[in-house]
């Protein structure tokens, strides 16, 4: 009797082991109880990207940019595993990062808009790889201000919000 226990909860262990965080409605940090993944931006002007979520791991590279969209996949004390837009990531101390919102442009030439509509006039044009501050979103568009021009652009043309990602 004890050994089909026992071999009922390896096999919830094992089921519940094996879930990806897709399984799960939403997944939370251990640390911050905030949901993972989650967007932030770089606080400070150099940051250093270990393999490890300690000051013993190897330095793998140096972010440079202040204000950089980074997404945050994974807490351990305070460390988190960050990305940037090319996939490409490691570990930051959590000094480093900022929860103000920001985005990337991807697509050269992206319109600001007046309004979150196609045909709406347009305020400004960002060129690829400028860093604008993320305001209000709706499903499919968000506002942003870059260096003083606002204007709403579709989610398609930058990358640092979740694609059905709502903010008030």
């Amino acid at each position: 009797m004890r050994s089909k226990n026992f071999v009922r909860a390896l096999l919830s262990v094992l089921l519940f082991a094996s879930m990806t965080p897709s399984s799960f409605a939403e997944t939370r940090g251990a640390v911050t109880n905030l949901p993972i993944p989650r967007f932030v931006s770089m606080k400070a002007l150099e940051a250093n990207v270990r393999r490890g979520p300690s000051l013993t791991h190897r330095i793998d590279w140096v972010y440079k940019h202040r204000n950089m969209p980074l997404e945050i996949t994974a807490e351990f004390g305070h460390w988190r595993r960050v990305r940037d837009m090319d996939g490409v990531g490691g570990w930051v101390h959590f000094t480093l990062l900022s929860g103000v919102r920001t985005v990337v442009i991807t697509k050269d030439l992206t319109k600001l808009l007046s309004h979150p509509k196609d045909n709406a006039l347009p305020t400004a044009e960002l060129k690829a790889g400028v860093i604008a501050r993320l305001q209000d979103c709706n499903p499919d568009w968000c506002e942003l201000n870059a260096d003083g021009y606002k204007g709403w652009a579709p989610k398609s043309n930058y990358w640092g919000v979740g694609v059905g990602e709502i903010r008030d």
